[in-house]
């Protein structure tokens, strides 16, 4: 009896310190993401400089990979539940939209099923891109992306 009592805890135990984990994971995802810097670069469509980003080798060895990430939805057509959306690490009054972030606390998602949409944090996990071009997408994307319990 003792023993089945200690591996019940025990396995409860691992149980809680897994998804404690994974929770951290998501939580210091945004930090990994942070750790980009900018160069500036003449774009011919705007007719100036522009600032595009210069990804760590950190970031760099996460594009293409699969990923846990804990933040906001912010809607792109009313609040609704929907597949295409922003994702911020910051809650809507705080996020890069209002200026109170920058842009690497921003990333677009395509959900591959309808995330319904929440003024509370929720976690993600999808396969990130990393935008070093385009200027008229955000630097990051998660895509195939579905909603963690």
């Amino acid at each position: 009896m003792k023993k089945i009592l200690t591996t019940t805890l025990a396995i409860l135990f691992l149980g809680l310190f897994t998804t404690a984990t994974a929770q951290d994971n998501a939580n210091q995802t945004w930090k990994k993401l942070s750790k980009v810097t900018f160069q500036k670069k003449y774009d011919d469509l705007m007719g100036f400089k522009v600032d595009f980003p210069v990804f760590a080798p950190s970031v760099q060895q996460m594009d293409g990979q699969e990923i846990t990430i804990k933040g906001y939805i912010i809607p792109v057509e009313g609040y609704k539940s929907h597949k295409e959306f922003v994702f911020s690490a910051f809650p809507y009054n705080m996020c890069f939209f209002c200026g109170g972030a920058g842009p690497e606390t921003v990333m677009e998602v395509v959900a591959s099923e309808p995330v319904k949409y929440t003024a509370e944090s929720v976690t993600l996990k999808g396969t990130l891109e990393l935008n070093d071009n385009d200027i008229n997408r955000l630097m990051y994307a998660l895509k195939d992306a579905r909603l963690v319990d």
